[in-house]
């Protein structure tokens, strides 16, 4: 308990707010490290210190890497997703094209309006 006194509702808060900045820590830990030891332009040093950084200093380490490396882990990840999603439409036998194809029937029926398909196709295409 944070403060003297027993069971009282400042004690509760305060735990309680303990408890939520740890799972913060935690989820930001992971998705720091994550993102850290998937990188391939990072050498083994570069990580170590990284690491280091995030054990001996925790919310220092994980705001430092979030604001020098955050625009490069949007970009990893909008990089891992177009893959996965590559490599699904490669497994599953589906093409852009062919659901581009889909799309022009579901026009030329009226399922979809001329937004939701310009919409749609654009998210295909990019």
């Amino acid at each position: 308990m944070l403060f003297q006194g027993g069971f009282t509702f400042t004690n509760f808060v305060a735990d309680a707010f303990a408890v939520f900045m740890f799972v913060l820590w935690f989820w930001l830990f992971i998705i720091v490290a994550s993102d850290l030891f998937r990188r391939h332009d990072v050498s083994g040093v570069g990580k170590v210190g990284w690491v280091i950084l995030l054990i001996i200093l925790p919310y220092v380490g994980i705001f430092a890497y979030l604001l020098t490396q955050g625009r490069g882990m949007a970009e990893r990840n909008q990089a891992q997703v177009k893959q996965a999603q590559d490599n699904l439409r490669q497994f599953v036998g589906f093409s852009a094209a062919d659901e581009i194809e889909k799309l022009d029937r579901l026009k030329s029926a009226g399922s979809i309006s001329e937004k939701e398909y310009a919409g749609l196709r654009a998210r295909l295409v990019h």
